[in-house]
């Protein structure tokens, strides 16, 4: 049993790493100030704190708790947003990542896992994106998920902080909203089940790395005790355009393929795939999911989500 800190825990991504580390036997603290997570979301087996990472009181909830790890996912998400409010963006993932690694000093933490993304990397230069490729954001929020690896591994030389960051693809999964790099699954889910139609911007033969959310999961359980000091992509590690998503998911729900294809969008990136192999090495993980099962699942908690609200069930 390891107690392990969770922030953002009330999240997309953040509450399915909740589940799996209740469901494992861990001992569970989740930090969240519920500005984007929601209360449905908390497992009922992990205690919650409300609370902004910005906020000076956090280092007094790390002493209390005393955790062995933290995994750190609170954070600004929308990379529109960043643009817009780039102020906002920095306090929250640079600072409050800050005010996190303070936290973890002051009450003897022995590990972070940080949540990174493959928007570090920008334009790629390559067909697959290794760790090494050049860090050329093209977003502040870009920048705001970069600048804390710095941190992280300074605070690591420093003052001997365990760390391991993993830089995800698209994430995509239950619990969703339209904001995350992955959103657009989201965005098609909700308007095949509305009977409506999806819109494509440019030809939809641009690619993404989509992964599901379960593998980004286990990569943070296999992260629990090993990468040390690393840096990893976290990937399925293939192709797919937005035309084969959506008639994928246009197969899964029956519905017929009529995106509305609308003008592309300035700065919008042609191909991204991120290279996974560091991870499966250093990790000993690797995804599981096929993208046709991952959505096959993520339609069915939309549909059981929509269920419930229906009936009026929390």
């Amino acid at each position: 049993m390891i107690k392990v800190l969770v922030t953002g825990g009330a999240g997309f991504i953040g509450s399915h790493i909740v589940d799996r580390l209740v469901k494992e036997g861990h001992q569970v603290l989740v930090v969240d100030n519920l500005s984007t997570g929601h209360r449905i979301n908390l497992n009922p087996s992990a205690e919650f704190v409300k609370l902004d990472i910005q906020d000076d009181a956090l280092a007094d909830t790390f002493n209390r708790f005393g955790p062995e790890v933290v995994i750190h996912h609170a954070a600004q998400v929308a990379v529109t947003h960043s643009i817009r409010h780039p102020l906002y963006d920095a306090r929250v993932n640079i600072m409050g990542t800050l005010n996190v690694l303070e936290a973890c000093h002051k009450s003897g933490v022995r590990k972070l896992i940080y949540a990174s993304s493959a928007a570090v990397y920008g334009l790629p230069e390559s067909d697959m994106l290794k760790e090494t490729h050049a860090i050329k954001p093209l977003s502040f929020y870009g920048i705001s998920k970069h600048t804390p690896e710095h941190y992280i591994e300074t605070y690591a030389r420093l003052i001997g902080l365990d760390f391991t960051i993993l830089r995800y693809a698209n994430v995509y999964g239950g619990r969703q909203d339209a904001k995350g790099e992955g959103g657009v699954v989201s965005i098609f889910a909700s308007k095949l089940l509305n009977n409506e139609r999806c819109a494509i911007f440019g030809d939809g033969e641009q690619t993404r790395d989509f992964i599901y959310v379960k593998d980004i999961v286990s990569a943070n359980i296999s992260a629990l005790t090993r990468g040390s000091g690393k840096i990893m992509n976290i990937s399925g590690g293939s192709a797919t355009s937005i035309n084969q998503l959506l008639r994928t998911m246009c197969d899964i729900t029956g519905k017929r393929f009529a995106p509305v294809y609308m003008a592309p969008r300035t700065g919008d990136i042609k191909d991204s795939v991120l290279d996974n192999r560091l991870a499966v090495k250093e990790l000993g993980w690797s995804p599981e999911y096929t993208l046709h099962d991952g959505l096959l699942e993520t339609l069915d908690f939309e549909k059981q989500s929509r269920t419930k609200v229906e009936k009026g069930v929390s």
